[in-house]
């Protein structure tokens, strides 16, 4: 069973730093893209990066370029999201996610809040 347990989120002032884990279960780590989305209020979800590890290849949305960092530990199973700069537009609640097979699974989010 594939499992995705987020944590890290909190709040922030503006031009802060907070970084996400996730920890990851029930798959093959390093095969498959894990990284994350946030949805905003009254915004639809959207990707903010991802990577995967047999190929260290990384993807980031262009709002986020140059702030934030990706990264992964095989051996623990987790991938982090570091988040330098922060601006109040990256409030959000943050899903990780795995594409296992062409299907998406979640965590159950974590709320990140930036403060101006």
């Amino acid at each position: 069973e594939v499992q995705l347990v987020e944590s890290g989120g909190g709040t922030a002032q503006a031009g802060g730093s907070l970084r996400l884990s996730c920890l990851a279960s029930g798959f093959a780590f390093d095969d498959f893209d894990i990284g994350w989305f946030r949805q905003a209020p009254g915004k639809e979800r959207e990707e903010v990066s991802h990577i995967r590890s047999s190929t260290n290849s990384t993807y980031y949305a262009d709002s986020v370029k140059g702030r934030f960092t990706i990264s992964s530990d095989n051996a623990k199973k987790t991938v982090y999201l570091q988040m330098n700069s922060l601006k109040p537009e990256d409030t959000a609640i943050y899903y990780c996610n795995a594409r296992v097979y062409y299907v998406d699974y979640w965590g159950k989010g974590t709320l990140v809040t930036v403060s101006s």
